[in-house]
């Protein structure tokens, strides 16, 4: 990635605004794919939609029988919305849905990209995000339009590099408040693209993606999980590892964040013996055991398989004191034999 040359170069010239000036939320001027959306269950008295009376405060819905409110100590706190909180989560599973991308999305739409590639290519991106020293839902955001971007439009070999470098252009637009810059990017794919070259291919994922880009995350959904049964630091380490993991799998491109969220949960707590699937989790996460073991079943293979992968960017990074060396825990060591 070019480490003889110093990275930096540009910190002393203006930062580039943040993708303020284009919309996230106009409707969409195309007819929507033709794609089998899941099911949305939604929680109790949830209640959204175009009929909404925004002079209206919704109504609390009544917690089931052995399930805790963890909103109740946050009312006070006006930045929580605890008032609409479920209604957010609830409208978030209805946008994941509809910017979900199909299993074996390539198959039908790529003739030179094979999911190795693609493979390669996420783990460059965490090797990039971590020397840009990105947020972590820049990184999976990056993957979320890479993806989607990869299954509306037949690219070129060439040219897969440069799809992920302007993905993490754009994604660090929309979540950093001082992105890097295109030259940045220049640097990091050691000149192979030209700023032409970058910019317009901007241009054109953001028109492929219909300028979508306020795209729930699994971080989104795995900090609710976590507050929901109170999960130690440690287990939270060991989640966010999880769904991180999740992001190279081509096999695993087609569920949703929530159920990413909510499998990396069930794995971390199930690995360091903190308990099984309870009521807290199944409401307030909206899967039950049952709904959520497909992807605590595609995720232990991922992360079983992580030992002997070719791409170790991620299982590097976490073996690093700053992420508490959580991918050589004994206890994941033991699960993973």
């Amino acid at each position: 990635m070019g480490a003889q040359k110093q990275f930096g170069a540009s910190t002393t010239t203006a930062k580039r605004s943040a993708l303020g000036e284009i919309s996230n939320t106009r409707a969409s001027s195309k007819a929507p794919r033709n794609k089998k959306q899941a099911a949305i269950k939604l929680p109790d008295g949830a209640n959204f939609g175009m009929d909404i009376d925004p002079v209206v405060a919704p109504v609390v819905a009544k917690l089931p029988a052995g399930v805790t409110d963890i909103d109740r100590l946050d009312h006070s706190n006006p930045q929580l919305v605890t008032e609409y909180v479920s209604e957010i989560h609830a409208y978030m599973r209805v946008l994941e849905s509809q910017q979900a991308v199909t299993s074996g999305y390539m198959a039908g739409v790529q003739t030179e990209i094979k999911p190795e590639m693609r493979a390669i290519l996420v783990d460059w991106l965490v090797e990039v995000h971590a020397r840009f020293k990105l947020i972590p839902e820049t990184l999976q955001l990056t993957v979320n339009i890479m993806d989607r971007y990869l299954e509306a439009v037949n690219t070129k070999r060439k040219e897969l590099q440069l799809v992920g470098v302007t993905a993490m252009l754009i994604a660090s637009k929309y979540e950093e408040m001082y992105p890097p810059e295109v030259r940045d990017f220049i640097w990091i794919a050691d000149n192979a693209y030209s700023r032409q070259q970058i910019v317009k291919l901007e241009g054109e994922m953001l028109k492929a993606l219909d300028y979508n880009l306020g795209t729930p995350l699994p971080s989104h959904f795995f900090e609710r999980a976590a507050k929901a049964c109170g999960a130690d630091p440690l287990t939270v380490r060991m989640g966010t590892y999880m769904t991180e993991l999740s992001l190279c799998s081509y096999e695993m491109c087609h569920f949703t964040p929530s159920q990413k969220a909510g499998a990396a949960m069930y794995l971390a707590r199930h690995v360091l013996g903190k308990g099984a699937w309870n009521a807290n989790l199944e409401h307030f996460c909206n899967y039950s055991e049952a709904e959520i073991k497909p992807c605590v079943n595609a995720l232990s293979t991922v992360i079983k398989a992580s030992v002997g992968a070719k791409q170790q960017a991620i299982r590097s990074k976490y073996t690093r004191s700053k992420f508490d060396q959580i991918a050589s825990n004994k206890q994941l060591d033991a699960f993973i034999r």
